[in-house]
C-alpha cells in the first residue's frame, strides 16, 4: 500500500545536481480561419486533426486516444491540446535560452508553413477576443469531457472559460535540494503578479475589452478555489515537501484511470482515496501514477512537480515566449539573484500579494504593494535577472548572451506599456476597432 512517505519522495526525487538544472518551456495558441477569424474545429479538412497529422508527417509519433489523434512527441518535445482546442508546445527541459528559444522558432517556423497551407493563423493571446464557449472546438479527451468539464459547471465559477478559451506560456525549472526549491517558490509565488502584469495580453472578451488587461488572470481567481490561486505556505521559508504534500492531500480528485476508464473520484480526496471512503477505488490499488496524475490536476500559480512551473503569464508573441524564461531564470538559477530577488519580496504578506495580483491585472504595473509600484519592481528585479543572465555566461553563435532575451521586458519598462495596453489603444485609435487586424498583429 502506497504511504505518504511515498508520496513525499514522488517529490524529493526531483532534486537535481547542480549544475545541471534545465529549463522547460510550454506556450499555448488559439487556430483560426483567416477568411472569418472562427476557430477552427476538431475534424474536417482544416482543423486541429489536420494540423497535427502534418506534424507527424514531419516525424512526430502520434499519441492516440479512442483511435483519435489528439497530440504528437518528438526529441522530447510535445504537442498537445487543451480542452478548447488551444494548440501547446510542451518543450524538451534544456541547457540554456538559446535552444529554449531556438526550440520555440523551429515550431513556430514549422507553424507559420502550415498557415499558409491551410488559409489558418496561430493566435498569441491569454483569452479569446471573440466568440464564447459554444463557439470553442471540443477536444475529444475522456478526462475533459466526461470528468472536468462536468465538474467546472458543478462547482461553479469560470471554470469553463478557463478549460477552453485562455491560453497561457509557462516556464519550469529545477531545484537542486529541498531548501532550494523552497526559496524559488518563495520568491516565484510572490512576484507571480509582476509576471501577470509584464505579460498582461487578454483585454478582450465578446468583440470588446473586458475592462481588465490580464482576464485570463481574473479567470483564475475564479476557478475550482481547491487547487487554484496562491498557498500561504508558499511565502514561508519553512516551505517543504512535505507541507505541500498536507495541501494535495486534501484537494479532491478529478479521476482515476485504469485500462484507459476514467473513474469520477470528484468526491473524494486523495487522503479519502488511501483511506478507504471511495468504494470503487481499493487503498491497496493506489499508485504512485496516480498520485502524479492528481498533482497535474493543481493550477496554482506556482505548481510543484519534480520542477517548478511558472504559471501566471497570458500567452503572447514570440519575443515574449523567450522573455519569460529568461526573467525567471536570471533570478532563479544563481544563488546570488536568487536571494537578490528574494530580499525584494521578503516581508510581503499573503494578502498583499493577492491584492497585488488583481491590481496588476486590472490596471497594470502602476499597482503599488508595500507602498512600491509595479514598475518600480520590475526595475529593480530587471537589473537582478540581467546580472544572473550574465554571470551564466551562455553564448550564442554570435557571441550575444542570454540578456538578449531580456530586451522584450526592458523595452515594456522603457515605454510603460505592456501588450494589453498598447493593443487596446491601438484598437480604439488606429485599426478602426477592426478584429482582423488585432488578429493579424498577434498571430505569429
Amino acid at each position: 500500500m502506497i504511504k505518504k512517505i511515498d508520496l513525499v519522495k514522488y517529490f524529493s526525487d526531483g532534486i537535481k545536481l547542480k549544475g545541471s538544472e534545465k529549463i522547460g518551456t510550454e506556450h499555448e495558441k488559439f487556430i483560426y480561419n483567416k477568411n472569418d477569424l472562427s476557430l477552427i474545429p476538431f475534424h474536417g479538412d482544416r482543423s486541429i486533426t489536420t494540423v497535427l497529422k502534418r506534424f507527424v508527417d514531419d516525424g512526430w509519433k502520434a499519441v492516440i486516444e479512442e483511435g483519435q489523434i489528439i497530440g504528437a512527441t518528438k526529441n522530447g518535445a510535445s504537442v498537445t491540446l487543451e480542452p478548447g482546442g488551444q494548440f501547446e508546445l510542451s518543450g524538451a527541459p534544456l541547457n540554456n535560452l538559446h535552444e529554449t528559444c531556438r526550440e520555440i522558432n523551429d515550431h513556430l517556423s514549422f507553424t507559420k508553413s502550415l498557415e499558409e497551407e491551410l488559409d489558418i493563423g496561430f493566435l498569441g493571446i491569454g483569452f479569446i477576443p471573440l466568440g464564447g464557449f459554444d463557439d470553442m472546438a471540443k477536444v475529444p479527451k475522456k478526462r475533459y469531457q466526461q470528468i472536468m468539464t462536468p465538474y467546472m459547471r458543478k462547482v461553479g465559477g469560470l471554470g469553463l472559460e478557463m478549460m477552453y478559451q485562455t491560453c497561457t506560456v509557462q516556464a519550469n525549472f529545477d531545484f537542486i535540494s529541498e531548501k532550494d526549491m523552497a526559496k524559488k517558490v518563495n520568491v516565484s509565488a510572490a512576484l507571480q503578479p509582476l509576471a501577470t502584469g509584464l505579460f498582461a495580453n487578454s483585454p478582450f472578451k465578446n468583440g470588446k475589452p473586458n475592462g481588465h488587461l490580464s482576464y485570463r488572470s481574473v479567470i483564475w481567481d475564479d476557478t475550482d478555489k481547491d487547487r487554484t490561486g496562491i498557498l500561504p505556505g508558499m511565502l514561508e521559508n519553512s516551505f517543504s515537501f512535505e507541507e505541500y504534500t498536507d495541501y494535495l492531500l486534501d484537494v479532491p480528485v478529478y479521476f482515476i484511470v485504469r485500462d484507459k476508464v476514467y473513474t469520477d473520484s470528484t468526491n473524494f480526496t486523495f487522503r479519502d482515496l488511501m483511506n478507504g471512503k471511495n468504494p470503487d477505488i481499493k487503498p491497496d490499488d493506489i499508485t504512485i501514477d496516480d498520485w502524479e496524475t492528481h498533482v497535474s490536476t493543481i493550477f496554482t500559480e506556482v505548481r510543484l512537480k519534480t520542477y517548478i512551473e511558472m504559471r501566471g503569464a497570458d500567452a503572447g508573441s514570440y519575443k515574449s515566449l523567450c522573455a519569460l524564461p529568461a526573467l525567471w531564470t536570471g533570478l532563479l538559477y544563481d544563488d546570488e539573484t536568487l536571494d537578490a530577488a528574494n530580499d525584494i519580496v521578503k516581508g510581503w504578506e499573503l494578502n498583499e500579494v493577492l491584492n497585488f495580483k488583481i491590481e496588476c491585472s486590472k490596471s497594470g504595473l502602476g499597482a503599488l504593494i508595500q507602498k512600491k509600484s509595479g514598475w518600480r519592481i520590475t526595475e529593480e528585479v530587471l537589473e537582478i535577472a540581467t546580472h544572473g543572465l550574465e554571470k551564466r555566461k551562455e553564448f550564442n553563435l554570435s557571441g550575444e548572451n542570454e540578456t538578449v532575451f531580456l530586451e522584450y521586458l526592458f523595452k515594456i519598462l522603457k515605454t510603460k506599456q505592456v501588450t494589453a495596453a498598447k493593443i487596446l489603444n491601438s484598437f480604439n485609435d488606429d485599426w478602426g476597432k477592426d478584429f482582423k487586424k488585432l488578429y493579424e498583429e498577434l498571430s505569429f
